[in-house]
């Protein structure tokens, strides 16, 4: 199983660059390259007779993408709305902590 185990992990390390930036697409004349927030995890393990067995998982996120404006620099343009979802657990953790600080303060 650590054979396999550690080619999977081998595989899904190429793999993570490549699924981040994606190719350049071509629209409208314009040159972009999509970029994406990439993650995978990987467990196993075994009783240590024959019970051995594991798991993983990943996701992807579109980020935005890498386009060329009108003067002909480079720019980043978001995707707002899912970099607003991955700013939602942030902020939530912001004001819990300040709740807790204003709490601790008063007592």
């Amino acid at each position: 199983m650590s054979d396999d185990f550690s080619a999977l992990v081998e595989a899904f390390k190429k793999v993570g660059v490549s699924r981040a930036y994606g190719p350049p697409l071509q629209i409208a004349g314009e040159e972009l390259i999509p970029v994406a927030l990439v993650s995978f995890g990987f467990g196993g393990g075994s009783d240590g007779g024959n019970a051995a067995g594991g798991g993983g998982g990943g996701f992807v996120l579109p980020v935005g993408v890498y386009g060329r404006n009108a003067s002909g620099r480079v720019t980043f343009q978001p995707n707002t709305i899912v970099v607003l979802a991955m700013l939602l657990p942030l902020v939530g953790a912001v004001g819990v902590s300040i709740r807790g600080i204003i709490r601790t303060r008063r007592a």
